[in-house]
C-alpha cells in the first residue's frame, strides 16, 4: 500500500485503483500533450470525443454488450434513474413489478408510484432485508411495462444469484454496487444502470445501458434531459457531461481489462469475499445476519451484537488504517465494502485485526 494511504471500506464514494489515481495525477495538468487538463477541456473537442468513445468501447468489450443496446453517460445518480425509467418505460399498461430487497428498491418504487401503478411482488423487509425473496412466476404481471430489481444491496449485504425470468417484460436492474464485479448476460435485461461512485470511478456520471427498442417511448412533452432518446441521439453529448468522471471511468475500464477482464475480477472478488465470510463464521464474536445463498460479494455486513463493542471496533480499526467500516446508519454494525479496487491484502489486514480485537474483547 502506498505511503499514508488507508484501506478504504466505504460503500461509496469508495476506493479507486491506485494505478488509475496515479495515471490521473500524471495527466492532471496536461492530458495527452493537449496542454490542458481534462477538467478544462471542451466536451465538443476531438480529445474528449476520443475519451468518451474509447470509454464506451472498453465497457462494451468488458460487459459483452450487444450492438442492439445503447450506452449512455448521464448525470443525476441512481436517484434520477428512479424517475427516468418510469417516465420512459411507462407507455402501455403504465404498470411495473418490483421486488423489494432494500432501501434503494423502496426508493425506486416510491418514485415509480408517482407516475404509474406499482406491484410489489415480494419484500424481505419484515426480516430486515437479510435475504432475497423467491417469487412465484405466476405472480408476475404479463402486461407490465417493466420488472425492476436492485441486483446488489449495499446497506444489507445481499445480492441476486438467480435472475428472474420475466419473459417479454423488460427486466430493469440497478447495478450500481456490483457492475464489473461479476459476469452478467446483458441480453437478459432491457435496461441496467449504475452510479460510478462504487465500482467504476468518482461520483458524477451514471451509466445507462438500454435496449434500443426501449428508446423513444417517452410521452410527448417529456423534458429533454429526461428523455433517453435525446441522449442516445446525441451520443451522451446533448449537454455538457461530467467530463472528468467519464475520463476516470475510462481509466478504470482500462485497468479492469489489464486485470484480465470481468471474469478475472469475479474470481478475485469471490476469493476475497470467501476469506472474509469464513473469518466471520469461524469467529465467536462476529456474525453475519445475511442468508448464506444471498450474501453479497461487494458489501459484507457483520455485527458483534453489542453496539458499544461495534463502535469500539470501528474506532480501533480506523486507527489501524482500516477506515469507513461503520454500517449504514439505518442498521448499525459493520460493513466492509470490498469492491474491485480493494486488494486482497486489505481484506487480509481486516481479518487480522478482527482476530486481534476478538482476543482482546472476549
Amino acid at each position: 500500500m502506498s505511503t499514508n494511504r488507508v484501506y478504504n471500506f466505504s460503500a461509496g464514494p469508495s476506493m479507486l485503483p491506485l494505478p488509475v489515481l496515479e495515471q490521473a495525477a500524471r495527466e492532471m495538468v496536461n492530458y495527452n500533450d493537449s496542454g490542458m487538463s481534462v477538467m478544462e477541456m471542451s466536451h465538443r473537442s476531438k480529445e474528449f470525443e476520443q475519451i468518451i468513445q474509447t470509454a464506451e468501447q472498453d465497457l462494451r468489450e468488458l460487459m459483452s454488450i450487444p450492438h442492439s443496446y445503447k450506452v449512455l453517460f448521464l448525470q443525476g445518480g441512481g436517484y434520477l434513474q428512479f424517475s427516468m425509467i418510469p417516465i420512459n418505460l411507462f407507455h402501455n399498461s403504465r404498470k411495473a413489478d418490483f421486488i423489494i430487497t432494500g432501501s434503494w428498491a423502496k426508493n425506486a418504487t416510491k418514485e415509480a408510484a408517482k407516475l404509474g401503478q406499482v406491484n410489489i411482488l415480494a419484500t424481505s423487509e419484515p426480516d430486515t432485508f437479510t435475504y432475497i425473496p423467491a417469487v412465484d412466476k405466476n405472480k408476475f404481471s404479463e402486461d407490465a411495462d417493466y420488472f425492476y430489481i436492485t441486483y446488489n444491496n449495499t446497506i444489507y449485504g445481499t445480492r441476486y444469484t438467480d435472475i428472474p425470468d420475466t419473459g417479454d417484460v423488460p427486466l430493469v436492474a440497478d447495478l450500481s454496487s456490483m457492475i464489473l464485479s461479476e459476469e452478467l448476460d446483458i441480453s437478459k435485461f432491457g435496461l441496467v444502470f449504475a452510479g460510478a461512485q462504487k465500482n467504476i470511478g468518482p461520483a458524477g456520471v451514471t451509466i445507462v445501458i438500454i435496449r434500443e427498442d426501449l428508446i423513444g417511448l417517452a410521452p410527448e412533452g417529456t423534458p429533454s434531459m429526461l428523455d433517453y432518446k435525446v441522449h442516445a441521439n446525441a451520443n451522451s453529448l446533448f449537454n455538457t457531461p461530467p467530463c472528468y468522471s467519464i475520463y476516470m471511468a475510462g481509466l478504470t475500464f482500462k485497468w479492469v481489462k489489464e486485470q484480465g477482464g470481468v471474469a478475472a475480477m469475479q474470481k478475485k472478488n469471490e476469493e476475497k469475499a470467501a476469506l472474509l465470510y469464513n473469518a466471520i463464521e469461524d469467529s465467536r464474536l462476529f456474525r453475519c445476519p445475511v442468508a448464506d445463498k444471498d450474501r453479497s460479494l461487494m458489501n459484507v455486513v457483520f455485527v458483534t451484537g453489542d453496539e458499544a463493542k461495534d463502535k469500539k471496533f470501528i474506532a480501533e480499526a480506523k486507527a489501524r488504517g482500516l477506515v469507513n467500516l461503520g454500517g449504514h446508519r439505518s442498521v448499525g454494525g459493520m460493513r466492509a465494502s470490498i469492491y474491485n479496487a480493494m486488494p486482497r491484502e486489505g481484506v487480509e489486514a481486516l481479518i487480522a485485526f478482527m482476530k486481534e480485537f476478538e482476543r482482546n474483547n472476549r
